[in-house]
């Protein structure tokens, strides 16, 4: 019953994905266990998630210690111990990769989020992140900020696959497909094979609600505590509206003939901040054809223990989606102001993050390079099991 209800899921054309990572999943065989009895065909990764990982294991003393050894910085420690991590799970994902024809099967990692403003050094790092992976399954993970959007195109162009994230506005999703377009007719124009180019756009749904909520309850009347809990849902649905719109025009089949996947939309942040809501409503109310869907691990169990799925619950829905925006604005809700607030916080978190990651590892390696830690086989176990596992990572 556990692993039928994700069948279904899976049936309706959502993918389901993994949003977390460590090497205690990779070394324990949890991620693979999830891929083959939880119908999981990708994982995400964002800084956030490195930072937990490497702040609650010993897993990673082996390699601290030798890092530490040679007198890396702290920078490319952080790269040598995330990248380890993401090639290992690409090699995990790799039969969803190749059952699929290579549009599932992907792992994700992110660009430095203190780039996030910078167009060259984006496209720099993420050619850096590819080439130091090297795996077909990867995705490079890219913010849709201003400066982001031309890095996109660039980073396509030069043949990469790219998960497009932090995507909060309709206007910002659009401008996202116009560059995946572009990065693909220059792809085309390089001599690079469109049907090894993926990409996704990840379409963050539950801050949406965080933040709007907030201003429902400070506005306070009935009317508008009324529409808690609608937004991120209706905002979602329109952007598969938009999305259906550019995947059926002239300019994306002539590069469909050529090979090409379309940018599939995943919906990101699908756990619920709000204890009143339903668990998994980010998961039920946003089922369509040709998404994806990335969920933290609890958010995996909760649809697979009591997750409904009741077909498509998008497309339907388009004129109750704008009619939950107009009720928004009546009410006195200022959605340009609200999605900027959540744009400018996205990227500042995971800065924040990406900090919390390389302050840690600076103390770790600290601590290895004066003999504070005891990284031997014998005492580490799990370390063991991680580089006999991650030997062909």
């Amino acid at each position: 019953m556990t692993s039928d209800r994700l069948n279904e899921l899976t049936a309706a054309g959502v993918a389901v994905w993994l949003d977390d990572l460590s090497r205690v999943r990779l070394s324990s065989g949890g991620l693979d266990q999830l891929r083959r009895e939880k119908h999981v065909a990708g994982v995400t990764t964002n800084p956030t998630i490195f930072a937990k990982a490497l702040s609650d294991a010993d897993t990673y003393d082996w390699q601290l210690r030798d890092l530490a050894t040679r007198g890396v910085e702290v920078e490319e420690a952080v790269r040598m111990l995330t990248t380890y991590d993401v090639r290992w799970a690409c090699d995990v994902m790799r039969p969803s990769y190749d059952g699929s024809a290579g549009v599932d099967g992907r792992v994700s990692i992110e660009v430095d989020p203190r780039l996030a403003h910078d167009t060259e050094k984006t496209v720099a790092e993420a050619k850096a992140l590819w080439w130091l992976v090297d795996r077909p399954n990867l995705f490079i993970k890219i913010p849709a900020t201003e400066a982001g959007l031309p890095a996109i195109t660039a980073t396509l162009a030069e043949g990469i696959s790219v998960n497009v994230t932090l995507i909060f506005s309709l206007e910002r999703y659009s401008a996202v497909m116009e560059a995946f377009l572009a990065g693909l007719e220059q792809a085309k124009a390089n001599g690079h094979d469109l049907s090894k180019i993926g990409s996704v756009a990840s379409f963050f749904v539950s801050r949406v609600d965080s933040e709007i909520d907030k201003r429902l309850e400070k506005i306070g009347s009935e009317q508008a505590k009324a529409l808690r809990g609608k937004a991120a849902v209706a905002n979602a649905k329109l952007a598969y509206e938009r999305y259906g719109e550019v995947f059926s025009s002239d300019r994306w089949q002539a590069l469909a003939d050529a090979g090409a996947h379309p940018q599939r939309p995943l919906w990101a942040s699908t756990s619920t901040k709000n204890p009143d809501y339903r668990d998994v409503i980010y998961v039920e109310e946003l089922i369509a054809p040709g998404t994806v869907n990335t969920m933290p691990e609890p958010v995996i169990h909760a649809y697979a223990d009591h997750g409904e799925t009741r077909g498509d619950t998008i497309t339907a829905s388009y004129d109750e989606a704008r009619q939950v925006f107009a009720d928004l604005e009546s009410v006195g809700v200022d959605i340009d102001d609200a999605i900027g607030v959540l744009e400018r916080e996205g990227v500042e978190k995971f800065e924040t993050s990406w900090q919390e990651l390389l302050d840690g590892v600076r103390k770790s390696l600290e601590a290895a390079a004066a003999g504070k830690s005891d990284p031997s086989d014998a005492a580490k176990p799990n370390a063991r099991a991680a580089q006999q596992a991650g030997g062909n990572a």
